[in-house]
């Protein structure tokens, strides 16, 4: 690679690690959301025993509000499933019900709710997770929150032109350079290129619309370095845009995103047996809690780092909610937990499930959460709004200098 190429590399490096600095800074609920580490950290500050100890299955690691959405499987089918699995091990479910109520609590604040609705929030999440936990096949489903319901209406009507429109040029069916997709080098769509050589990888893009392996094409037609998301901001992304052709047939497009695998910073169980492969635990841990989302996804290497491939389908919307009401904010944590209820349950035998629904519920009131969430999500809270208001501090800090 020449010296001017490896300085534009840099140059992309400083202006994600700018604007995920600047997304964080927005506001607390963006500080939770981008924050997973330090999540962790301070978790791990809170005294032994604090919280209950389930059994050993995958987690999802991050399971805040922005993680769950609308997915669609390969049949196009649709459902409410944990939509984001960077942080997936197998460890203690415990911690998603920790995450997801400080991320209900934070929303709540951000909407300018009572702290008595964060208490009724955290209560219904534990019968919604109870309830999701119990059921098969969305069994049992509470009522779906205006939120959710809006969302998923959105994503059953979209078609692939709706995921054109927003994403790329219609005259030359270009990936459009600008704030969100940049240009890449030489080296790096060369890798793409190749990648998508790659039998497995031709193979799932494929399978979305049930294509022949044996007698389609697959063509790369653009990339583009893909600005998104926070956490993830600073690594890897890519988005490619593909052209498929088979005899007979009116070609198709299809929408390839491309993602980094890291280390996660949620704790493995002891002894826990998982791929030592980032891409491969990704995806492992997808395969176990959302099924449709999962089985588009695949393991690879690009220019030597672990990536997880999986194509974009119109339906794969994120559930981002701006603004609660209290009616809206209590039925959301109690729809969304028992979703994380469902995904758990999934890998637990009867017994496993009856006795970690015991353990979640020990210590609840007959009109409030169990003490273990309550204090675990007030604690939490307590310090992410102080790490907030020091990174905002830095932030302009930063800004100013």
């Amino acid at each position: 690679m020449t010296r001017h190429r490896a300085v534009e590399r840099a140059d992309r490096e400083a202006v994600l690690e700018r604007q995920r600095a600047l997304k964080m800074a927005k506001s607390a609920h963006a500080y939770v959301r981008g924050n997973t580490l330090k999540f962790y950290e301070w978790l791990d500050g809170l005294p032994r025993g604090t919280l209950p100890e389930g059994p050993p299955i995958w987690i999802c690691g991050d399971c805040h509000l922005g993680n769950l959405g609308p997915l669609a499987d390969a049949d196009g089918d649709v459902a409410i499933q944990i939509r984001d699995l960077d942080q997936t091990v197998i460890g203690n479910p415990a911690h998603d019900l920790v995450r997801l109520g400080l991320s209900l609590a934070s929303a709540a604040r951000g909407s300018n709710l009572p702290g008595v609705v964060t208490s009724r929030m955290l209560e219904e999440m534990v019968r919604g997770y109870s309830g999701g936990l119990a059921s098969r096949d969305g069994d049992g489903e509470p009522r779906e929150p205006d939120a959710v319901r809006t969302v998923r209406h959105r994503a059953l009507g979209r078609r692939w032109k709706h995921l054109a429109r927003e994403r790329l040029e219609d005259e030359d069916l270009k990936i459009p350079r600008g704030r969100r997709f940049w240009a890449l080098d030489d080296d790096e769509y060369a890798a793409l290129d190749a990648l998508f050589h790659e039998d497995a990888v031709r193979e799932l893009v494929l399978a979305i619309d049930g294509r022949h392996a044996d007698a389609a094409r697959v063509r790369l037609l653009d990339a583009a370095y893909w600005m998104k998301g926070c956490s993830s901001l600073g690594f890897l992304r890519y988005a490619a845009l593909l052209r498929i052709d088979e005899h007979g047939e009116k070609p198709r497009l299809a929408l390839v995103d491309l993602k980094e695998a890291l280390t996660a910073a949620a704790p493995p169980a002891p002894k826990a047996k998982m791929p030592k492969d980032p891409a491969e635990r990704v995806v492992a841990g997808a395969r176990a809690l959302s099924p449709h989302l999962g089985e588009r996804m695949l393991p690879a290497r690009i220019l030597g780092k672990p990536v997880v491939v999986r194509e974009l389908l119109p339906q794969d919307l994120k559930l981002d909610v701006d603004q609660f009401s209290s009616g809206e904010a209590v039925r959301a944590a109690r729809y969304l937990a028992h979703v994380v209820g469902a995904a758990h349950g999934r890998q637990m035998t009867r017994s496993a499930r009856a006795e970690w629904r015991r353990a979640v519920a020990r210590g609840a009131t007959a009109d409030g959460a169990p003490s273990w969430l309550w204090s675990s999500v007030v604690e939490l809270a307590g310090r992410h709004e102080v790490g907030y208001l020091e990174h905002c501090r830095s932030y302009a800090d930063a800004e100013a200098a």
